[in-house]
């Protein structure tokens, strides 16, 4: 399962407060404890800030790359930020992300090129976000056959397929796990990620919703996703899964996490 540690994010009162008074030591603090808990990637985004987000971006990146040797995931729908970001990133970051909007397409495409970037690709068009897994499933195809024409090796992609909240509409859970399973089947070499907690969105005990979603849909076939990796159990359950699916051969993985204490409740 490949993490990406989502709470740099200037949506968080406390991230933008910290990044508002250019406060190093708390965002480099949360940085260093995602990467020593299992976080592959270190999503980073400064998307509050309207008018400085591209100075704060390049900060957010320059800052944390001092503490943490992990990549980053560039976390902006601006081209300029993205770009930014890019220039003093040290590494292979993931750019979060692209879509097949025409316009944003158009615009981040020649980044991931330039630059060999990974890319999260939302399954998303001009005709806006898909209700259905059919459709969904539509986007998804003409993504992975742009970018692979385009040249970008489809294991330097990751597809999300949009989680929509299940407090707006019951079967959005269903409809996401059915466009993961779908995804999954072509076997066409693409990751499936996605932003778990937006599944229990205005639920209480989001937890459980999220951990439940978690395990059905690594399951289907998702293997990424954004989420808080200090949540010892969230983890453990990722960790449990890889063991049932297989993906963990005697446990190994599993077995280091739990007499680390990584894992568990709390």
């Amino acid at each position: 399962m490949i993490i990406i540690g989502e709470l740099i994010n200037s949506t968080r009162k406390a991230i933008k407060k910290a990044i508002e008074e250019r406060d190093e030591k708390y965002i480099q603090d949360i940085a260093v404890r995602q990467a020593e808990n299992y976080a592959d990637y270190i999503d980073v985004n400064a998307g509050a800030f309207v008018y400085d987000e591209v100075e704060l971006l390049v900060w957010l990146v320059e800052t944390v790359q001092a503490v943490v040797d992990k990549p980053l995931a560039l976390d902006s729908p601006r081209p300029e930020a993205l770009e930014a970001a890019l220039k003093v990133h040290k590494g292979v970051p993931i750019i979060n992300s692209i879509s097949a909007e025409k316009e944003r397409y158009n615009k981040v495409l020649p980044l991931v090129k330039e630059y060999k970037t990974k890319v999260m690709g939302l399954c998303m068009s001009d005709e806006g976000m898909p209700e259905t897994a059919e459709d969904r499933l539509k986007v998804a195809q003409k993504l992975i056959h742009d970018l692979d024409s385009a040249g970008v090796p489809l294991d330097d992609v990751y597809l999300d397929p949009l989680i929509k909240p299940i407090s707006v509409n019951g079967a959005y859970g269903l409809q996401a796990l059915d466009t993961i399973a779908g995804i999954a089947s072509w076997k066409s070499g693409v990751h499936l990620t996605c932003g778990l907690s937006n599944i229990s969105f205005g639920m209480p005990h989001r937890y459980l919703l999220n951990q439940a979603f978690l395990v059905l849909a690594m399951y289907n076939g998702m293997d990424s996703a954004l989420i808080d990796p200090l949540d010892k159990q969230l983890i453990g359950l990722i960790k449990a899964t890889e063991v049932l699916l297989n993906k963990d051969e005697y446990g190994m993985e599993y077995l280091k996490a739990a007499r680390a204490g990584k894992i568990g409740r709390g």
